[in-house]
């Protein structure tokens, strides 16, 4: 954890006049970092995924509802605080439109969302040495800012 997402994080608190959960996490957005902070900062962001390969090649934990996280940009600067309301998983091919409008990004469109993903995880997989495949599981997390 960096210094400023820390003392982003406890200010939050502070402010709130409440003690902080003991966990969180701090993290960047992984194709365009402040794009997608910023999306997330305007309201327009209230969904991610990613592949459940990732979490179990870097032996990262899945999102827990109820979980906060500190969003930073590109440079690793705290820009809003989010809290998880939502985790699922799901194939890639039955992912409802709904969620892939939440994530909000490009044009709003499931053809856009699905068009963007299938090339990011295509690469993605490729470092793995693994293809793309439609059913490919996803973690689909919700989350609401609670601070920005």
């Amino acid at each position: 954890m960096n210094k400023e997402a820390t003392v982003y994080w406890e200010n939050y608190w502070q402010e709130k006049k409440q003690t902080p959960p003991a966990n969180y996490t701090a993290w960047q957005f992984g194709a365009d970092p402040d794009t997608l902070a910023q999306l997330v900062y305007d309201g327009k962001k209230t969904a991610t995924c990613s592949a459940l390969i990732f979490y179990e090649v870097e032996n990262e934990p899945l999102p827990i509802v109820g979980e906060y996280s500190v969003i930073l940009d590109s440079q690793d600067k705290p820009v809003v605080i989010i809290k998880t309301v939502e985790v699922t998983i799901s194939p890639m091919n039955q992912v409802p439109e709904e969620f892939a409008i939440a994530e909000g990004e490009g044009d709003g469109t499931y053809a856009y969302w699905w068009r963007e993903h299938e090339k990011f995880f295509t690469e993605e997989l490729k470092e793995l040495n693994k293809p793309f495949q439609e059913d490919m599981l996803l973690v689909c997390e919700r989350f609401e800012v609670v601070n920005k």
